[in-house]
This record gives C-alpha cells, structure tokens and sequence, in this order.
C-alpha cells in the first residue's frame, strides 16, 4: 500500500474556514484529516510535499459539459474518456457529460454507453440538453429535431441510463413540460429549465412542479424585463433553485455575474463550463452533435446562424476569473465549483469539500490561481512541480 500523503503549509479551503497555515492528509484514496498544522500531525512514514504559499481547495465538480480534447459526449467510448481525461487535467475531478439534441433513438442509444461509463466511475452520470427545448431559444441545436416534452419520450431517456440519468433540460412551457417535471422529480432526476421562452408566471409553476436548477442562466432564455420579467427573475428569486453561470467572460458580463451572486447567493451557484470539443485544445472546426461550430480566438459559434456554441472553458479558468476579474471570495468560488454541485447530485457525503472521510479530490493552485496539481481518488492526474 502506498505511504500516507501530507501537503503541508499552502493555504486550505475547508467548509467553515480558510486555513493559512493548512495540512490536508491522505490515505489510500481518502482525506484522513484537514486542518491547521498544529493540529494535523504526519502519520509516520508519510511523504510530506511542502506546497507553501499554495491554495489547497477540493477537486472541481461539472454538472454541465459537452466534452473537450477535441472529443465529444457523444462520441465513442475512447472519445467519451479523451473528453474527460481533458478535463480532469484541468481540476474537473466529478464531471456529468451533456448530450445534445439529436434523433431519439440516437440518444437512447448514448445514454447506454454513458451508463456503463458511469457504472465504472468514469463520470459521475448524464444530462440531457434536448431535444425538449424551444425553437424560440435552441441556441446550437438543430431545430428540426427538437420536439416537445412528452412523458413519454422523458421517461425513454430515463430509462435508458439506467438509473444514471442526473438531469434533463426543458422548456417547461412547452406542452407536456409541467408533467415532465412532476415524472422527473419522482424518479430522483433533477428537471432543469433552459432554452426556454417562458414567462415568469410558467416559469414558477416549473418550480412548484418539482424544478430545481437554471441551466445556463441568462443564455438561452427571454432578458429580464422591468413589465414582464421572464424566467431570469423567477429562477433567481426561489430558494429551491440552483442557478448555473458560464463564467469565461463571453457568456456573461460581470454585472450579470454579481446580479446572480447577490440575489440568489454563494451558496445556490453553480459555475459549468458548458464546453465542447475544443476545451483544452484550441481554435478550429468543430462538430457540436450535427451541427459545425467555428471557434475563433476561444469563442465557439455556429458556422451557420453564429449562434453561440457551449464554450471551450475548463474550471480551472473559470476559478481564476471569479477570483481574479469578477472579485469573489475564494471560499464562494469554492462553493460554486465544488459544494454546490455536489450537493446538486447528492454527492456531498464524498466529495465537494476538504473532510476527512472523503475522496482525496484536491486542486493545488498557485499565489496566482494558476492550476498546478490534481490528486483524484489519491492519486495524481497533474503532479506538482514546486521549487
């Protein structure tokens, strides 16, 4: 068995507190202990690594991602674990992989195989954006196979990931909408709306229907309006909703950032990448499921219509930012990139934080907030290099 792991001195991320002088200990694939130094004594044997004038926070958690290393969700199996490989070598240590719209039997058909990937802990589930969504606000899915939320068909891509479907995207305004909510909240599967044309009023009866999450919030949705508000001031203002942000400076404008930090607060945030192929690689041609999407200078859009297409973001730069350009407190940003999504997927009892007891999934990032290190399960995906 290998030895015991401490990283010492870096500055800790716990629940309740930022720690400066801080010890996180690692056994097997668990955090033993978490704390200051003088509390957190170095099992005998271990291998000390000091990360002095580090940040130590928990291993980033995505509940809303397309792929990346020019490989998408669906794709092959080899292509499935390229994207998350990807990912993981950017502090994604939990990632839920996002199909997008296409024919059903299609979907169906890669909800098996994200199952099975699932099963073997390669990502934490599924989330279907599409096909129930609206012509209105499709952004980059293809209009001519979208269709409304039937039961019926919900139930069929429920089904179909055996137990590890996470959550659905829907215009809940659309027909069939609300009872696709009531059938997703009854079988423990988070109903998100999105790319939806609602209005405020539709959107609150989504809520009360069993909605939790907004996905996207701002994109893909009516603006907030001062006579009819929409789904934006709807979703912000229920205590039941997670909101999601795309937070990689095209997405959203910082106003819009701290409008949804201040009315919804830290702790109903969660930071997404919402990234496609091209995340971790570059510029280029892309295909976002039938449709081709050109990435210019980072920013991904539809070669037809300009539409933008996801995003190449990876947490790492979206950690960065907040703290960096939009001013967050890194124990918030933490929260939005780890606690919140955990909980969301009712992980929170081995991931999201920095506890003994769970999974050793940690993120070393420097005075600057550049990544430097990735430990997943107790082991390294990114090894430090320090001085």
């Amino acid at each position: 068995m290998a030895p015991s792991l401490v990283l010492a001195g870096a500055r800790v991320v716990l629940p309740t507190e930022v720690v400066d002088d801080g010890r996180v200990v690692v056994e097997g694939t668990r955090i033993t202990a978490a704390g200051p130094a003088d509390a957190v004594s170095a099992p005998a044997g271990a291998e000390v690594i000091d990360v002095s004038g580090h940040w130590l926070v928990p291993g980033f958690v995505d509940i809303h991602n397309h792929g990346g290393g020019g490989a998408s969700f669906s794709g092959t199996a080899e292509e499935i674990l390229t994207a998350v490989r990807t990912h993981r070598r950017h502090g994604t240590t939990t990632l839920v992989a996002s199909t997008v719209t296409d024919e059903m039997d299609l979907l169906v058909r890669q909800a098996g195989l994200l199952s099975e990937l699932a099963e073997q802990g390669d990502i934490a589930g599924i989330h279907f954006e599409g096909p129930f969504i609206s012509p209105c606000r499709k952004g980059a899915h293809s209009e001519e196979l979208l269709r409304d939320p039937d039961p019926g068909e919900v139930r069929k891509l429920i089904d179909a990931g055996r137990g590890r479907a996470r959550m659905v995207t829907l215009a809940t305004e659309l027909p069939g909408g609300i009872d696709s909510v009531r059938l997703l909240a009854e079988h423990g599967v988070i109903a998100a709306v999105g790319h939806t044309d609602a209005t405020y009023e539709q959107t609150v009866a989504a809520v009360d229907a069993g909605a939790t999450v907004a996905t996207h919030l701002f994109n893909a949705m009516p603006p907030l309006g001062h006579r009819a508000p929409g789904p934006i001031a709807a979703l912000l203002e229920d205590e039941r909703v997670t909101v999601e942000l795309i937070n990689d400076g095209t997405h959203l404008h910082p106003a819009a950032l701290e409008l949804a930090f201040r009315h919804a607060g830290a702790g109903r945030v969660a930071f997404i990448t919402d990234a496609m192929d091209a995340a971790g690689i570059g510029d280029g041609r892309y295909m976002l499921g039938p449709l081709e999407v050109e990435v210019s200078e980072g920013v991904a859009r539809l070669v037809h219509g300009g539409s933008i297409a996801g995003s190449t973001l990876t947490l790492d730069r979206a950690f960065k930012r907040a703290v960096t350009v939009d001013g967050l407190p890194v124990p918030d940003a933490v929260t939005a990139l780890s606690a919140n999504p955990a909980r969301l997927l009712g992980m929170s009892d081995h991931i999201g934080s920095l506890e003994p007891g769970k999974d050793a999934d940690l993120v070393l990032l420097d005075a600057d907030f550049d990544l430097k290190g990735v430990l997943r399960q107790g082991e390294w995906v990114v090894a430090p290099r320090l001085p």
